[in-house]
């Protein structure tokens, strides 16, 4: 039995696949191991056994990478509502167990706007994931700020999660490698540059001088941000730049989980830097198991008042559970 605070234990990236959208997938994107596959697929009793087992009582449940990125033409929306649409049939099922993200038809930025708004509004979601790049363009782009206004408007966060690198990036860095250590691409590495510039481009790119009270969630303890937050703030502000306060902004409106990264350090890094309620819990299930998630929070060297906020207790205020 895990040996927590008095608190419940909130999961917020927690991974599914619905069949419909991940038939969509080609190449390496939709091949995952038989294992990971009954575990994606499962919205009931595997699930819900992994969590008893770790001590999870409620998973924040996301569509797995690339979601809908990828969709286009007149379907798109279509069938990302369909998607989200059995979610919401699955979380009802479940009710005090698993809440929702939803996909997002990022090809039609304005549909997608609405489809947040009709999920968050009729289902009760908490927000939405969008994974990488869409379509091949940078999220950055003023076509999908209207996502990024109705989100703000609804008051619900973005969670920024990891895609794999756009084509011409894997062919010139990590070609020479992903033979032998497939993961380099992924969440050994490529995963997280990816997203991290995904990140650094919103703020560069004004997002938030225009949407101001948005939230934005990012993974794995922040995708190396918290670390060089200091040095990216401090270059950005050498003479001849264009005025902007980096560690500003981040420590604002971004909040960072502990998704795939265990690390004391890190984690005591992170916290250091934007905060102890900036930070929440999560495991990446299935890609990670749930116990080592749990078990290191049992021993991390925070008071018990602090593991609760990462516990629960920031998720509950951000996202209204």
């Amino acid at each position: 039995m895990l040996k927590k605070p008095n608190c419940p234990v909130i999961a917020i990236e927690e991974h599914y696949w619905d069949r419909e959208l991940s038939a969509t997938y080609t190449g390496v994107e939709g091949v995952r191991n038989p294992e990971m596959m009954n575990r994606l697929f499962d919205l009931g009793d595997l699930r819900i056994k992994e969590m008893d087992e770790a001590g999870v009582d409620i998973q924040l449940i996301s569509h797995g990478a690339p979601s809908a990125q990828k969709l286009a033409g007149p379907d798109a929306v279509a069938l990302t509502q369909r998607v989200n649409d059995r979610l919401a049939a699955a979380i009802a099922k479940h009710p005090t167990r698993f809440a929702g993200f939803a996909a997002l038809p990022t090809a039609d930025p304005a549909a997608a706007a609405d489809e947040l708004e009709r999920t968050v509004t009729k289902h009760g979601f908490k927000g939405a994931m969008i994974h990488g790049l869409a379509n091949g363009v940078f999220l950055d782009d003023q076509r999908f700020w209207p996502i990024y206004a109705r989100a703000e408007q609804l008051d619900v966060p973005i969670y920024l999660h990891p895609a794999l690198p756009h084509p011409q990036v894997m062919d010139v860095y990590y070609k020479d490698y992903a033979k032998d250590f497939p993961m380099v691409i992924r969440a050994a590495w490529g995963f997280t540059v990816e997203t991290a510039t995904v990140a650094i481009r919103l703020v560069l790119g004004g997002v938030f001088d225009k949407h101001p009270n948005l939230k934005i969630v990012l993974g794995h303890l922040g995708e190396t941000l918290p670390f060089l937050v200091w040095r990216i703030d401090q270059a950005l502000s050498r003479p001849g730049a264009k005025p902007i306060s980096f560690r500003d902004i981040f420590c604002r409106n971004f909040w960072i989980t502990t998704s795939g990264n265990f690390s004391n350090p890190a984690l005591l890094c992170c916290a250091m830097e934007m905060g102890i309620d900036r930070i929440l819990f999560a495991i990446d299930w299935p890609f990670v198991p749930n116990p080592p998630g749990t078990r290191w929070m049992e021993n991390v060297p925070l008071c018990d008042e602090d593991k609760a906020k990462i516990l629960s207790g920031n998720a509950r205020r951000l996202f209204r559970m």
